[in-house]
């Protein structure tokens, strides 16, 4: 990976956080080999476990809304928090007559009326925030808007996903709907995880037009995440390989963490205040 580039994005991150642009028109699209509904089982199974079977829960990066819908229809008072307006309007088309609050917020500091049970992020959205310092702020702030116990439950795409699986390929899909292109590099000095996206789509007259994005992520390490919870003043409950309740294997593609509300962070309150 050229270092040049890699360090123009980081400086440019707050730009890049708020990816998903035109692709947002076509996201469900190409997610739909996503199996939304076991993973919204998989989730509700963890919260349920864990004596939340109801109230309010907020999912952060919660996208065009799949997973938000039916988590909704599970029975749970959904708020809906993503920085993308394209996205959100996607997931506003999407509810229907159900009661769910999205907000146009970035998760670094997302603000909230009151706490809430639990706090859900999934599909790699915490990949997107590639500074330590901004993602222990993210978890300050899940930790002051959790009621007392309250539970955080998270997914992270891993080092083994980004290093093995993705690392420096190029991976491509042709549809009626639309194309990309997708040119992945990752970088594994700096945990840095960069795609190029090139979207082909339809229009009225027949011709195709392009549109660019690019997306930066990063890659944690689970003793990482720990650490950060825990000054966020969290307690770490388990990491799961992903839709099971095995322990992270070496060659885990994606993890499941759970942490639980312990404490108010006073940093988050006096920044508040």
């Amino acid at each position: 990976m050229k270092k040049q580039r890699v360090r123009v994005l980081r400086e440019d991150r707050r730009k890049q956080v708020e990816a998903y642009g035109e692709f947002a028109r076509v996201y469900d699209l190409f997610m739909s080999d996503v199996d939304y509904e076991s993973w919204e089982k998989y989730i509700t199974g963890l919260l349920r476990d864990n004596g939340i079977s109801e109230g309010l829960v907020l999912e952060l990066g919660c996208g065009t809304g799949s997973l938000t819908t039916l988590l909704s229809e599970a029975g749970y008072d959904m708020i809906g928090v993503d920085n993308s307006p394209q996205m959100l309007q996607e997931a506003m088309e999407k509810k229907g007559k159900q009661d769910i609050l999205y907000l146009l917020q970035d998760m670094r500091e997302f603000e909230l009326y009151g706490t809430v049970r639990a706090v859900v992020s999934v599909c790699d959205s915490l990949n997107y925030i590639i500074e330590e310092e901004e993602l222990l702020q993210v978890f300050r702030l899940v930790n002051n808007y959790l009621d007392p116990g309250g539970l955080f439950v998270f997914d992270l795409n891993t080092v083994y996903k980004y290093e093995v699986l993705l690392g420096e390929k190029t991976i491509a899909e042709d549809r009626e709907e639309g194309s990309f292109i997708w040119e992945n590099e990752y970088d594994s000095k700096t945990g840095l995880n960069v795609y190029e996206l090139s979207l082909f789509l339809p229009r009225e007259d027949g011709l195709y037009e392009k549109y660019e994005e690019e997306h930066l992520q990063r890659a944690y390490s689970l003793e990482t995440i720990q650490r950060l919870l825990s000054v966020a003043g969290m307690e770490f409950l388990a990491a799961y390989d992903a839709f099971t309740r095995q322990p992270p294997r070496t060659d885990s593609e994606r993890i499941y963490v759970l942490a639980r509300e312990s404490g108010k962070s006073e940093q988050v309150t006096e920044r508040k205040n």
